[in-house]
């Protein structure tokens, strides 16, 4: 009898078509998961009642309806009362089933009595963000509701689960606060990593992604509030000479940052893309960038780029990524906490004048080697056996 390995996460699979850490850990307890299989179990806006289909990757996608459309109606995920019918489906399979284990992973805080509606073998948590906390960082009178609720979702889960995983030191320590000292053992940190060879084996591409033969600085992924649009401006303004190209979907719902920051003539945006694409972009441009705001829900992040970036042999400039601090080193990774845009402009000339030094750029790809997705679960998995 095989394991039944159910992963709660945050919208269906193909939501915003990018890969999260939590696709990559699916795809990896599929993979090892003979006799079994793994369920995908999500909250969604658009349905009524709730939905199962089979994924083209073998994963089983359950979809359970939001209370309403609107965005507003998305504390429901958090409340027992909103949720818990709309799961008896769901419940009904798995009692069906009659595998030999069943293991929750928890990769957000939603539904948060899932984890008491069924005998778990085990239940995990892989905290990957500080969900509680809006991105942008403004605080208001529903954000400030929302923390409330999101945080008391976020405690039943802590407790209950008996292995934790942080993908920071910040939300290792978050967690360790609200746990007590007496729950270390059970919670460890495990950053984000890279399918290495994904990235380390495409060619180099020549050419600019428009006409331009300055230095191309590049973000690659997804364009959320968290990133500082106006630092990405000033710096744009200020050195006409060097490309900005951002190649992602647009998360942002078009704000009046974004949408000025594109009015800038030596940014371009490319838009969304396939995942499996994205190695190939990461050769055109010369130095990637993570230009974060200084927030609180940034102070937790540990963003999936840097070591794609560094797979692909490119340097990379960081703001306001507390997490990221450790691995800054000459020619690999230059990072600042400063709110003078004179800062981060001077480290990406820096990177800028070293990205093509050929020691650097070995050096970059060892660092990235060292951090393969393969590895990082393979170490979760026997932590949670």
């Amino acid at each position: 009898m095989g394991t039944v390995h159910v992963v709660v996460a945050a919208g269906r699979w193909n939501h915003d078509r990018l890969r999260y850490r939590r696709h990559r850990l699916a795809e990896f307890l599929q993979n090892e998961t003979r006799e079994g299989k793994v369920i995908w179990l999500c909250p969604v806006p658009d349905k009524k009642e709730p939905e199962r289909r089979r994924l083209p990757n073998g994963i089983i996608e359950w979809a359970i309806p939001d209370l309403f459309p609107n965005k507003i109606f998305r504390f429901g995920r958090y409340i027992d009362f909103f949720y818990e019918k709309k799961l008896r489906a769901f419940l009904d399979e798995l009692e069906r089933e009659k595998a030999g284990k069943y293991y929750l992973w928890y990769t957000f805080p939603g539904f948060p009595a899932l984890s008491e509606l069924f005998p778990w073998d085990k239940t995990v948590y892989d905290c990957s963000d500080l969900w509680s906390y809006p991105m942008e960082g403004r605080q208001t009178a529903v954000s400030f509701l929302r923390r409330k609720v999101v945080q008391q979702a976020e405690d039943r889960v802590i407790h209950k689960a008996g292995t934790i995983f942080c993908t920071s030191d910040y939300l290792y320590s978050q967690v360790l606060n609200r746990l007590g000292p007496d729950r270390v053992p059970h919670v460890h940190t495990l950053e984000n990593g890279v399918e290495f060879a994904a990235f380390a084996g495409v060619e180099k591409r020549n050419g600019a992604p428009v006409s331009h033969s300055g230095t191309v600085f590049g973000y690659i992924g997804g364009i959320k509030p968290k990133l500082d649009f106006k630092l990405i401006q000033k710096t744009a303004e200020r050195h006409p000479e060097w490309l900005f190209f951002l190649v992602g979907p647009d998360g942002t719902g078009r704000s009046d940052e974004f949408r000025r920051l594109l009015q800038t003539k030596n940014v371009v945006w490319k838009g969304s893309i396939p995942p499996a694409e994205v190695p190939a972009y990461m050769q055109m441009i010369d130095v990637g960038v993570m230009p974060y705001k200084p927030t609180s829900y940034n102070a937790a992040v540990f963003p999936l780029k840097l070591f794609e970036f560094l797979a692909a042999g490119k340097p990379v400039v960081g703001a306001h990524l507390p997490s990221t601090k450790k691995y800054a080193a000459e020619g690999i990774y230059a990072y600042t906490e400063s709110d003078d845009p004179e800062d981060f402009m001077r480290l990406c000339q820096k990177m800028a004048e070293e990205s093509a030094d050929e020691v650097y750029r070995q050096a970059r790809i060892r660092l990235a080697r060292s951090k393969n997705w393969n590895g990082i679960f393979r170490e979760m998995v026997e932590k949670v056996n």
